[in-house]
């Protein structure tokens, strides 16, 4: 099981029903390949193929052009590389061609285990533009024992929490300099009801002095 999902075989993730009339339908060990498509009104159609695993991800290998090596590209990195001029709505400008027809992905049956591995991912999840984001983490002081919140809006952010996570020993005190200032009032607080981390008390001191 990965993130929530059972992993099952191409042939079982989806029924007769759902895949019919859908072009170039291939079935792997653990995914589906159906062609799928977005439209540029400048640069016309872009033409790829979509995987849609039973873990919830979902790859595009685009074939707007014969030298085109662009793969493994997320619905929405599609999007962009079609040169789409109304982006970030991915779920209805990839289209999947059904009965001869262009299907937007959110019409079909296709977007179930993405879905669901939204809605069972823990820690991670996927924006409306497609982006893999972080919900906040925590990470426990090696002297108070509290749990710490870390940020994880941008690469910054995410290698601080990283380097704490490693340090066996990191404490609140080893808080970059902004998170530190963004947090006195509720350490201030911690402060009056005697649960303040006695790491953070030489810091607090220095910073009311500069």
């Amino acid at each position: 099981m990965e993130n929530g999902v059972d992993r099952e075989s191409g042939s079982m993730m989806f029924s007769e029903e759902e895949l019919r009339e859908v072009s170039g339908l291939k079935k792997g060990e653990n995914f589906i390949e159906v062609t799928c498509g977005c439209t540029s009104h400048r640069y016309g159609d872009a033409v790829g193929k979509l995987r849609v695993f039973s873990n919830g991800d979902l790859e595009i290998t685009c074939e707007c052009t014969p030298g085109c090596n662009e793969d493994k590209l997320t619905p929405a990195a599609f999007e962009k590389h079609s040169g789409r001029e109304t982006a970030r709505k991915w779920k209805n400008n990839v289209w999947l061609m059904v009965n001869g027809e262009k299907v937007s992905l959110s019409k079909t049956a296709l977007l179930k285990y993405y879905n669901q591995a939204s809605k069972n991912a823990n820690g991670t999840h996927r924006s409306h533009n497609g982006r893999v984001c972080h919900r906040d983490e925590f990470v426990h002081c090696s002297r108070c024992n509290k749990e710490r919140r870390f940020r994880l809006r941008t690469k910054e952010e995410c290698r601080i929490h990283h380097d704490a996570l490693v340090d066996v020993n990191w404490k609140c005190s080893d808080l970059p300099y902004d998170r530190f200032v963004s947090s006195l009032l509720i350490m201030f607080l911690f402060d009056k009801l005697g649960l303040s981390c006695p790491s953070l008390f030489p810091i607090t001191h220095i910073k009311n002095n500069m």
